[in-house]
């Protein structure tokens, strides 16, 4: 079987195994968000932490429990590894110095997972268990309950409730990620990722040479560091490292937990508001976007360029033997699409028409399908403002699910939108004027700009992924991609949920002749077009002065 062939069998097999858990799984979370039914052991959660599980909450009070658990937990993982010399299984490595703790505590909360440090050498098993795990579980349920607050407001009426959070909270984390992490956890182990709580092992190369390897609780956070579109590795090579992704077929099951739940969600969205087209169109939409991605970064990636890559089929540089070029470029198309962040391969290596596509799928708000729960409420989001614009077309009010879309709805939804960019815009002009910006940067002109780019893209999209060739553990980095995830995670958060409150208040507008159907290939197409023209209009000049421009050059 040639490259080639492997690599569509490969993609192939991939689409096939998403498309038929789509229904079953969208039809179970909605059983989850749906249900009146508390089990036993979320009851016993709700009474240790004086949570009243029965009284809903506005979308006000609703966005007050996101922050205020985040801040909870920012606080709790920044101390746990600042006292972590003292705590058992610390393998003794150091307390972690404030700029990195701070990053880190930022990072996985909002479901980030930037590392700006070497797992390894810098963590110690109780902190990459009860601390980076944990929030990978939290940070991903905590996503997934704001999209479906919003999807609430789609779908109640004449109602200031959203729902509870800490239910939707603890329901996302106990009957959705931990059953399915926990069953993905066992097929990595059966794969050979490494479940042990080693330290420090002596080994012997096959040249004859020392080595000391780390073994640690791998394959219970690989699982879901991928399936709560995470990211972040227990090493510093992450999905690279063999005792993280050992194969081929390790590297598949890879992408397909961090793609199954949010390819789900919009089954989930189409029963909640009673309307499986719905459901349909949105997902229609992320599969068409996350097909023309895969394609470009394919083509660019297997175009060959020099004498010796010609000779080999591909350049290799950057890339696992192991999974080779094709099967590389589709798990960094697929975790910058979704805001997962993992790698297998080095992006910084890759061709600079490659590397620009990586950023461009973070710069669509990563909904193609997006992080869990991100990348629904993202793409709702573009489907509020593309009504709005095919109402300003024919002269209507717009409506959307059988909400009107006023002047207080485009202004939410407009702002969620914005809110990245600003960020990644401003941070990006910020930091490259300034000295401590060049100074971190081992390349100059257009791949260094790239490069820095790229942070803030990630950072602001929290997806976390980064080009290699930039310092990026400075205070100053630390500090100010740090705040670039605060307000890239929650600004659009709360004004999603303040969306979701105004929909939720309105009565439901019936339908007529000038109704436009949201559920058709005529909407899917406009709001394909949207979510392109948008993101063109905002990044364009900047993509024009960095991938782009060495691209071409």
């Amino acid at each position: 079987m040639t490259t080639a062939s492997a690599g569509v069998l490969f993609i192939a097999t991939l689409v096939l195994a998403l498309a038929a858990v789509h229904r079953p799984l969208g039809d179970y979370m909605y059983r989850v968000y749906s249900s009146d039914r508390h089990l036993a052991v979320e009851r016993g959660i709700y009474r240790v932490a004086g949570i009243a599980p029965g009284s809903g909450q506005t979308w006000g009070s609703y966005a007050r429990s996101v922050l205020a658990f985040s801040a909870i937990s920012v606080l709790f993982l920044y101390g746990l590894q600042r006292v972590q010399n003292h705590l058992v299984l610390s393998l003794g490595h150091d307390a972690v110095r404030p700029d990195t703790a701070w990053n880190t505590a930022i990072s996985f909360t909002t479901n980030t997972n930037w590392q700006a440090y070497t797992g390894e050498s810098t963590m110690g098993h109780l902190v990459q268990m009860a601390g980076l795990a944990v929030q990978n579980f939290v940070s991903a349920a905590t996503g997934m309950a704001v999209a479906i607050a919003l999807v609430r407001g789609f779908a109640r009426s004449r109602t200031a409730e959203l729902g509870n959070f800490w239910v939707d909270l603890v329901r996302g984390s106990v009957r959705i990620l931990l059953p399915i992490a926990f069953l993905g956890a066992l097929v990595l182990l059966a794969g050979g990722v490494v479940q042990n709580l080693h330290g420090a092992q002596p080994v012997t190369t096959p040249t004859g040479g020392a080595q000391t390897i780390v073994g640690g609780p791998v394959a219970s956070q690989e699982a879901i560091k991928e399936l709560g579109t995470n990211g972040g590795g227990f090493f510093n090579a992450n999905s690279a490292h063999p005792f993280e992704n050992p194969t081929a077929w390790t590297n598949w099951v890879q992408i397909f937990l961090l793609l199954v739940i949010a390819f789900s969600l919009p089954r989930t969205f189409g029963r909640m508001v009673g309307d499986r087209r719905q459901g349909y169109a949105i997902v229609a939409v992320m599969g068409v976007l996350a097909l023309v991605s895969t394609i470009l970064v394919q083509v660019f990636e297997l175009t060959h360029h020099g004498t010796v890559p010609t000779a080999i089929g591909a350049s290799m540089e950057g890339r696992e033997v192991r999974f080779g070029v094709s099967n590389s470029g589709l798990f960094a198309t697929a975790t910058t699409l979704t805001s997962t962040g993992a790698v297998n391969s080095f992006h910084d290596s890759y061709t600079s028409l490659g590397g620009g596509v990586l950023m461009v799928n973070m710069m669509l708000g990563e909904v193609a399908p997006g992080g869990v729960g991100s990348g629904l409420y993202g793409m709702l989001v573009l489907a509020v403002l593309t009504v709005f614009l095919a109402g300003l077309m024919v002269g209507r009010t717009p409506e959307y699910l059988g909400k009107k879309i006023g002047s207080r709805e485009i202004k939410l939804a407009a702002l969620s939108f914005l809110a990245t960019p600003a960020l990644v815009l401003f941070g990006t002009a910020v930091t490259m004027a300034i000295p401590a910006g060049p100074a971190a940067m081992l390349n100059t002109r257009a791949h260094g700009l790239s490069e820095v780019l790229y942070a803030f893209t990630s950072a602001a999209n929290n997806n976390g992924s980064a080009f290699a060739g930039l310092s990026a553990n400075t205070a100053y980095f630390n500090t100010a991609l740090g705040l670039a995830m605060v307000f890239g995670r929650f600004l659009p958060m709360v004004f999603v949920l303040a969306l979701a409150g105004s929909l939720a208040r309105q009565k439901p507008v019936p339908v007529s002749a000038g109704t436009l159907p949201t559920y058709r290939p005529q909407f899917a197409g406009m709001l394909a077009g949207v979510t392109i023209i948008l993101v063109a209009l905002t990044f364009l000049p900047m993509l024009a002065l960095a991938p782009i421009a060495e691209g071409v050059g």
